[in-house]
């Protein structure tokens, strides 16, 4: 079993506890509030921001050329779905340059973002995987429920492309990342925050 594999797995009870969140099942089942997921909107994108600049730290420290391409690859994927974002601010009218970061964003942009800068290429993949494969996970786990007003997220990261991103970054972790506790502990800490980032969203409401 591969690094990135073996990760995911030892993380499952994080990945079921996302699937089963409230606030993603309000997602699936078009229950939850649109003035809610509105403000989840906002802060995935203030979000998303940090992570694109994440993926270009990991391309300024690259060891090589692979790497550089692979970092480069992943940042046009994090552009696109910031562009998904602004049609969904357009439609519901929110202002994503006034956005505030909530304490829970904010604790996972900061770790990102250290990690980045300061971790090496191999640390930076295992804190910025969960995020990919937790949301390929979700998008894929909640493929084919009825349409709600959610629908176009749900497909986006159900998508192949959204998958061929995951196991992208995947393959790099698995080329880059020493098998070390502070390795496993990044994985597993960036996947508490995505749980997280959920809680936040759903008590925002």
């Amino acid at each position: 079993m591969s690094l990135a594999a073996e990760l995911w797995a030892e993380n499952a009870d994080l990945a079921a506890a996302a699937l089963a969140h409230p606030f993603v099942q309000g997602i699936a089942d078009g229950t939850l509030p649109t003035e809610r997921f509105a403000g989840y909107v906002a802060q995935d994108a203030f979000f998303l921001e940090s992570f694109a600049r994440g993926y270009a730290l990991g391309v300024a420290h690259s060891p090589d050329r692979a790497a550089l391409d692979t970092f480069a690859d992943l940042l046009a994927g994090v552009r696109e779905e910031l562009r998904l974002h602004s049609s969904y601010a357009a439609r519901w009218g929110i202002d994503l340059t006034a956005v505030r970061p909530l304490p829970a964003t904010s604790a996972y942009t900061d770790f990102l973002l250290a990690t980045a800068s300061l971790g090496g290429v191999g640390l930076t993949c295992a804190a910025m995987t969960p995020c990919m494969r937790l949301y390929a996970h979700l998008g894929q786990s909640l493929a084919g429920t009825a349409a709600t007003p959610y629908t176009e997220w749900i497909t986006t990261y159900a998508d192949p492309g959204f998958e061929d991103l995951a196991v992208t970054l995947e393959r790099l972790l698995d080329a880059t990342a020493p098998d070390t506790r502070a390795v496993r502990h990044a994985y597993r800490r960036a996947m508490q925050l995505e749980v997280a980032f959920f809680d936040a969203a759903e008590q925002a409401g």
